[in-house]
């Protein structure tokens, strides 16, 4: 058995033994106490998910180019005659057509949780984290709280698919390996008991709701959202997550984001989110950056193929985001007949095959002190924030500076056993890596560690391949299981 295989032994091991010591521990239901509980590391570990925005929204799966889709209802609510979303409503449904008469529209009828369970293990993503109701309430479960205080059937079960969706999915996903969540909407925009009596809503109907979901489904990561017009308190949050830490089915294993009432984001619950931005700058603490392939995370008709983003420039966010000690959770849309529109499907297919080859120097890592290196020149600057933050990756990477511009030239991720540097694109013949201490034990992959230069370098030169465009990891191996990274870049 080599040594890599004997390091990842090794992890299992300690993962399993973790479990137990998780479980002993009782949070209190305030956030000083539920705060202290450990981000799980198989999510630490993880680096991609997949996100699915599915609903009734996917019916008119549309929405102008730039905005989010699966907010049709709200947007179409506002009647002016200037507003594009209710023109279009009323061109194709019709004044009198109710939102709510899309559901027995959504009928899933091509549906097929095994195939796409198939797609999401060969796209190389770790989670999947479909839409258990989104902010219109309609859920995609047999859900008995939704029904009753809409007045009207409004899950999967009783109108529409006649199927458990969410169920469905999970076990197809997990029968693949993959974890399985959900994302639960906290508020929904025109339910009858959050417009008259909001108090009543959150316990009559969110937190009975809630416990019932996730006492169904045992979700190993849980986004939770829509929680901007509450404070936590008025949410009942910790209370609700001192129930799914102690009592809960999944509460060993189970994750949750930072959208738990106006008062959390980045500053309580679990991971912190971004939201179509660039992540955040480290891994001081652990984080997700979600958005979907072009502007919208449910399906849009209107958005043509120069909206989307590459394959290669999703693998190059893919590797930025980890570079920094962050996680992509990557949206896509399913139309409202259960298939996954072929553009998305091909982008996930490209980043799985990219991957399989490169995955090493992905799952597992963590951030080694510096996420990359730079050329000379001016480095431009990058903003960070929770939404909305410019981020355009494809201007920023390279090989050369760029009208006096500098780019980044390689990305750095770690473990225990090895140094990774992936390069954006072929670099020639030589790379140089400035400011990488290397152990003078360590080898150089895929040199034969007998060759390796010995002792400390700040300039590093590796072998690499003779062609190819794509990003590419190098593995600097350390035999002793030593390594102290990335040093931290000298400015000329």
């Amino acid at each position: 058995m080599n040594k890599k295989h004997r390091f990842a032994t090794g992890l299992i091991t300690l993962q399993v033994l973790a479990v137990p010591i998780m479980a002993a521990v009782q949070y209190e239901a305030k956030w000083e106490s539920l705060d202290r509980r450990p981000c799980p590391e198989w999510f630490l570990d993880a680096k991609f998910g997949i996100f699915i925005h599915w609903g009734l929204y996917s019916v008119p799966g549309w929405g102008k180019v730039g905005e989010y889709a699966e907010w049709y209802w709200n947007k179409m609510a506002d009647r002016k005659p200037d507003n594009v979303w209710w023109q279009f409503h009323v061109r194709n449904y019709g004044e009198g057509f109710d939102y709510a008469e899309f559901a027995p529209r959504f009928r899933a009828e091509l549906f097929n949780a095994d195939q796409w369970a198939d797609l999401f293990a060969r796209s190389g993503a770790r989670y999947i984290v479909p839409t258990s109701k989104h902010h219109e309430g309609f859920a995609l479960w047999p859900s008995a709280e939704a029904s009753r205080t809409w007045g009207r059937p409004w899950n999967a079960v009783e109108t529409g698919p006649k199927r458990d969706l969410l169920g469905e999915l999970a076990t197809a996903t997990r029968q693949r390996g993959l974890k399985f969540g959900f994302y639960y909407s906290l508020y929904e925009w025109y339910n009858p008991l959050w417009l008259s009596d909001r108090p009543r809503y959150v316990t009559e109907h969110m937190i009975p709701q809630f416990k019932d979901v996730v006492s169904r489904y045992s979700p190993a990561i849980l986004f939770s959202d829509g929680e901007w017009d509450l404070p936590s308190k008025d949410w009942k949050s910790e209370e609700l997550l001192a129930w799914l830490f102690n009592e809960s089915p999944c509460r060993d294993e189970v994750v949750i984001n930072d959208r738990w009432g106006k008062d959390c984001r980045h500053r309580h619950g679990g991971y912190w989110t971004t939201e179509y931005a660039a992540g955040l700058q480290d891994d001081s603490h652990p984080w997700e950056e979600s958005r979907g392939m072009a502007f919208s995370y449910g399906v849009n008709r209107a958005e043509r193929i120069d909206d989307y983003k590459t394959g290669r420039e999703l693998i190059m966010v893919l590797i930025d985001l980890v570079s920094r000690g962050g996680n992509l959770l990557l949206d896509i849309g399913p139309n409202a007949d259960g298939t996954i529109p072929v553009i998305m499907e091909q982008r996930l297919l490209e980043i799985g095959d990219w991957l399989k080859v490169n995955g090493e120097a992905v799952y597992g890592t963590r951030y080694a002190g510096r996420s990359c290196q730079w050329t000379e020149g001016k480095r431009p600057e990058q903003k960070f924030g929770e939404f909305m933050v410019k981020y355009n990756l494809m201007d920023q990477v390279g090989q050369q500076p760029r009208d006096g511009q500098a780019v980044k030239q390689v990305f750095f991720t770690r473990k225990p056993v090895a140094l990774y540097a992936i390069t954006a694109g072929w670099p020639g013949r030589p790379l140089v890596l400035r400011g990488v201490n290397v152990p003078a034990n360590a080898a150089r992959c895929p040199r034969p560690a007998q060759d390796a230069d010995r002792g400390q370098h700040s300039d590093h030169r590796p072998a690499g391949p003779e062609s190819g465009s794509g990003p590419l990891p190098l593995r600097l191996c350390v035999q002793d299981h030593r390594c102290d990274g990335v040093g931290r870049e000298m400015r000329p």
